[in-house]
């Protein structure tokens, strides 16, 4: 079931540097190059290295690529951390290509990095992320964030319609994605009385961390009905949060991305829906707008992609191809 900022109704409970290897294998170090036949040099630098959000949108890139005719390097940290990024980007602007692809890690910390890329004449497209002044990139491409937040507490509010305790489990604060989503949910409870939100607590991007946050606020509010894990890492722990917990079929969870490990917890019953983005998508019209700048041709400075929201009724069917890809 598709998904976006104009139907927010939904029918049904549904990001030190490391290289990518080549074909979106997300495995050993190495670089990742789709080689077309000449043309333009695109680098992409992912949020995180090994992320299936990041790989997926990796295939969309290159396969758009491939088809123009341009080149592609691959590089992302091993952890969604601006000071790790921060290198890869400085080394990709003294590369020189003709166009970078970028997921900031930190709406400040890498304004000044994608700056200096803009400076030395590199178009900027910004992907899934975005930074506090946007205004050197060509083009901003992401998910409607505040709208997937808002459509996992639906699937919550659905699911306990007498209402109860909720919780949101992200990232870190800063990045512009995660904070919509954390947003857009909060927002959502509030409209509802029967709901009472118990905030937001960041993970760190650490599976762990976030099953131990899971753990600690079951052991305090064991009422909790609904938890919503703000990206893939932070479903994978909350996943394993509840099992350690042993609430299984009592909290519904409603995860962000829809990674395998993902898939599988919905499929096991420890997830009860998951808002799938469409990182290929949004990485083959990042291609599209960086090669339209390239060649004199107007862009579009905001461009917002949809969500399928996958449950077990549509897992195996209609939603099948809405998860995310650990190779290419």
């Amino acid at each position: 079931m598709k998904w976006n900022k104009k139907a927010i109704g939904i029918a049904a409970l549904s990001a030190s540097a490391t290289l990518v290897l080549a074909g979106c294998s997300g495995g050993d170090s190495g670089t990742s190059t789709a080689d077309g036949d000449g043309g333009y040099e695109i680098a992409f630098v992912q949020g995180v290295a090994g992320d299936e959000f990041y790989i997926s949108m990796q295939c969309g890139i290159e396969a758009a690529a491939a088809e123009a005719g341009a080149t592609v390097t691959v590089q992302g940290p091993e952890q969604f951390d601006p000071t790790l990024q921060k290198p890869i980007v400085d080394a990709v602007v003294a590369s020189n290509p003709d166009a970078l692809l970028i997921a900031p890690t930190d709406v400040t910390a890498m304004q000044a990095p994608i700056q200096a890329a803009a400076d030395a004449g590199i178009q900027v497209v910004l992907v899934d992320t975005t930074l506090e002044d946007p205004s050197m990139a060509v083009s901003q491409i992401s998910s409607d964030n505040a709208g997937g937040g808002a459509a996992a507490f639906d699937a919550i509010q659905e699911a306990h319609p007498e209402g109860g305790k909720v919780l949101v489990v992200s990232i870190d604060p800063g990045i512009s994605t995660s904070d919509a989503r954390g947003e857009g949910f909060e927002a959502a409870v509030a409209e509802d009385p029967n709901f009472e939100s118990l905030g937001i607590e960041y993970s760190h991007n650490e599976p762990a961390e976030a099953a131990r946050i899971v753990t600690a606020a079951l052991q305090a509010n064991p009422d909790i009905v609904g938890i919503f894990a703000a990206n893939l890492f932070a479903a994978e722990g909350t996943a394993t949060g509840i099992q350690q917990a042993g609430k299984q079929g009592e909290v519904t969870v409603v995860g962000f991305d829809a990674g395998p490990a993902q898939v599988q917890a919905l499929k096991d019953g420890i997830v009860q829906a998951l808002v799938a983005q469409e990182p290929a998508t949004i990485g083959t019209d990042g291609v599209a707008q960086a090669l339209a700048a390239l060649n004199g041709e107007p862009t579009e400075a905001k461009i917002q992609t949809g969500f399928t929201v996958i449950t077990a009724d549509n897992v195996d069917g209609d939603a099948a191809d809405a998860i995310y890809k650990s190779s290419c």
